[in-house]
């Protein structure tokens, strides 16, 4: 990092260095932050939007409470560029989201700033608490802090949390990150008073002591409740953190350190469960973010002086994409198909169904839980839910999943985003227990598409049933293939030889088929794309089975518990002895890095099926080598 360029930001190796900074000097740190920021960003690809509105709000923090001592749990995480930046990782920061480099989120691992690792949402409240009340058993004076999004709120734990914490009494701050509305009005001088002053010890040892005077005089003490709530109520919103049991402070502005720094001091003083109420803007200080910060969420390497562009090249058509679009012309064709999906609107590729069909559109917020059993009351009614959800995400709703949706026997169709290794997000993003998960449950079944085409047909096949479906399929594009216009479905439960070959038949799940098909060309082996994880093709297996002296198995999740499990058990149950050859992923997490590189280090490319293939069956291949 040029010291010329950032002078005061290169001085900063850790939040000691930052204590070190006159206050008056912030405000300067703070700019060059912001923009270090940007330009790392735009050289790596990541978070840029959430990051740009956190700066002031990180910068206080640390200023203010003594990291890594005081634990910060930063909810989702992938708004914590700065926090690593000011945490000893600056140097580093264009390794971001790269194989062997810094995560996208907090990692304990990484640093021991990252006081507890996250990325799904709404966890930050619970481990803060945890944290905070493990201090108070230890004997140990700290401080706890939950920092969460306003959208991150939407979800039922963070509000289990706050219920759970209202009644501990521990020394546990929730910060509010607000950034999905405009600051209004009494967000400024006086509400930044009001704020201070809310926070103070003036006010919380004046306050408590009137209710201690007052609880002698019940109708006093009643009438003083109601004054100060209604006074509150003037300047600040609606008091349902302090019916949790939380001292509420704020709105204030999560852009102004003249107002973050004072209030966070106050706040340090008191004791018990405090609440502070920020208002951020996500983009904040580029332009081009804070006009459009869904763009600018997670945006690819770019220009800043110019901002994203739209690719002139012609591209292959995502998975994505190709289930928004089956989405809207399934829902064209048939009036009882809903769209639903946790928050994930632009993820999975529901826009346009949005503009299309808005009163079958339903974003339920990040609530995944609640998205399955809404769904399933849906199919109750006779409706056909659909499903858009990532495979790491539906992890969180799996007792709906089974006690909602399977034991009831309803047709909803899970259109499973993100199976497989995703890349960048690394293991906590990552698809890779779906087919394990799912298939020990009755009445779901599973289908795993080879390429854009089969992924539209399996849509329709799945959507036909009369029970549960999942259909999963990778992040990004796959093989090319022209997808079809019609809604023309597959058969349920069958798959198909794609290369006869002899000796050894390799059984591809998904988008593995094609370095399958790659890599049986060099052995001269039979392919067989199954289609289904569940159910298996039983029929088609006993007779490659019967008809070769060796399986193998390929998908891009676990091994363990998964699609090459289940060959193995229906070749048990049928009292057919071949040997088989199960390959996928691999018994633990696989971190963040370039997916292609990721695949071929667990093997799963072409040149890996080989070589596996090679390795376990070397005796068996030389007679065949011989007798062709």
């Amino acid at each position: 990092m040029p010291k010329y360029k950032y002078p005061l930001l290169h001085t900063i190796n850790d939040p000691v260095d930052l204590r070190l900074v006159p206050r008056e000097n912030l405000r300067e740190l703070t700019d060059e932050l912001r923009a270090f920021l940007l330009e790392s960003v735009a050289k790596t690809g990541g978070h840029l939007s959430s990051n740009l509105g956190t700066v002031e709000l990180t910068v206080a923090l640390h200023y203010v409470f003594n990291t890594p001592d005081d634990r910060l749990v930063w909810d989702v995480g992938h708004q914590t560029y700065p926090h690593k930046i000011l945490t000893g990782r600056r140097d580093r920061m264009g390794t971001l989201r790269q194989l062997g480099g810094l995560s996208g989120f907090p990692q304990r691992a990484e640093s021991e700033y990252d006081t507890f690792g996250t990325a799904h949402s709404s966890t930050s409240i619970s481990a803060a608490l945890g944290m905070a009340l493990a201090a108070k058993i230890q004997g140990v004076e700290r401080h706890s802090v939950a920092i969460i999004g306003d959208g991150a709120m939407t979800a039922g734990m963070a509000f289990e949390a706050l219920n759970n914490a209202g009644v501990s009494d521990c020394n546990l701050l929730v910060v509010l990150n607000d950034n999905d509305m405009s600051i209004s009005p009494p967000v400024g001088a006086l509400n930044r008073y009001l704020a201070k002053l809310m926070s103070g010890q003036f006010y919380a040892t004046a306050k408590n002591a009137g209710k201690t005077v007052l609880k002698g005089a019940p109708p006093l003490f009643e009438l003083a409740k109601r004054i100060e709530e209604h006074a509150k109520g003037m300047v600040v919103p609606a008091t349902l953190f302090e019916k949790f049991g939380f001292n509420y402070i704020g709105p204030i502005d999560g852009h102004d350190l003249d107002s973050l720094i004072p209030t966070l001091e106050n706040i340090r003083q008191l004791k018990g469960p405090q609440f502070l109420h920020v208002v951020t803007k996500k983009g904040q200080g580029y332009k081009l973010a804070e006009a459009d910060p869904v763009s600018y969420h997670g945006p690819g390497k770019f220009d800043p002086a110019v901002g994203l562009q739209k690719s002139t090249v012609f591209a292959k058509p995502t998975f994505t994409q190709v289930f928004g679009q089956w989405l809207c012309d399934m829902a064209a064709q048939d009036k009882r198909l809903v769209g639903i999906t946790p928050a994930m609107r632009e993820g999975s590729g529901m826009v346009e169904f949005e503009q299309r069909f808005p009163d079958r559109y339903f974003d339920v917020g990040i609530a995944e839980q609640h998205a399955v059993t809404f769904a399933a009351g849906m199919a109750a009614e006779g409706l056909k839910p659909v499903v858009a959800i990532y495979s790491t995400f539906l992890q969180r709703a799996y007792d709906q999943l089974i006690h909602d949706v399977a034991i009831q026997n309803l047709p909803v169709v899970f259109a499973l985003d993100r199976a497989g290794l995703v890349g960048a997000d690394g293991a906590t993003h990552a698809g890779a227990y779906d087919i394990a998960f799912l298939r020990c449950i009755p009445n779901i079944s599973v289908a795993c598409p080879a390429d854009e085409n089969e992924c539209r047909q399996l849509l329709s096949t799945a959507f036909a049933q009369d029970h549960a479906v999942a259909v999963r399929y990778p992040r990004g594009a796959g093989a090319g293939v022209a997808v079809q216009a019609g809604l023309d479905a597959l058969p349920f439960g069958k798959g198909e030889i794609c290369r006869q070959g002899k000796g050894i038949a390799i059984l591809a799940f998904g988008t593995l088929l094609y370095p399958a098909l790659e890599a049986a060309q060099a052995i001269g082996a039979t392919v067989v794309n199954m289609r289904w994880a569940k159910p298996l093709d039983t029929e088609l297996l006993a007779q490659v089975a019967r008809t070769h002296q060796a399986l193998v198995t390929v998908e891009d999740g676990c091994v363990m518990g998964g699609a090459g499990s289940a060959v193995a058990e229906a070749l048990h149950a049928g009292g057919l002895d071949c040997p088989v050859l199960q390959l996928g992923l691999p018994d633990t997490f696989i971190e963040h890095g370039d997916p292609a590189r990721l695949m071929a280090l667990q093997g799963l490319d072409a040149a890996g099926i080989h070589a596996s293939i090679r390795q376990r069956f070397a005796a068996l291949l030389k007679p065949l080598a011989c007798a062709a």
